[in-house]
């Protein structure tokens, strides 16, 4: 079971470090992702890091804000948010996706925790 927390209220220009773990199980030889999902809007792919933390994926509208990492012996994945902006505000959800995968699609993720919203103010 995957757990995402640390989100909260930010003021735009802010910062946030997410973090997801897993309980029960291990994700630490697949990748994670990020995704997060706005009211009224589709879920959508933020970042992505592979099952060893040496490659990352990043979408374009959070790239050069947002870092993906992971602590393979704490099996937690971590999303530092930086330079936050009001359209950053969603719920934000950590997926495990299937074995050799680490790329965006939605479908490509098996496992989903629960999420943790993240609110941005103008």
């Amino acid at each position: 079971q995957l757990q995402a927390s640390g989100g909260g209220l930010v003021q735009a220009g802010g910062s946030l470090r997410l973090s997801c773990t897993a309980s029960g199980l291990t994700f630490s030889n697949n990748a994670v992702g990020w995704f997060r999902q706005a009211p009224g809007k589709e879920r959508e792919f933020v970042a992505t890091i592979s099952w060893n933390g040496g490659s990352t994926n990043y979408a374009d509208s959070v790239k050069g804000r947002f870092t993906v990492s992971r602590d393979i012996a704490k099996n937690t994945v971590y999303l530092r948010m930086d330079g936050l902006k009001p359209e950053d505000t969603a719920v934000y959800y950590c997926a495990e996706a299937r074995s050799a995968y680490s790329g965006a699609a939605r479908s490509g993720y098996l496992y989903w925790g629960q999420g943790t919203l993240v609110t941005v103010s103008s």
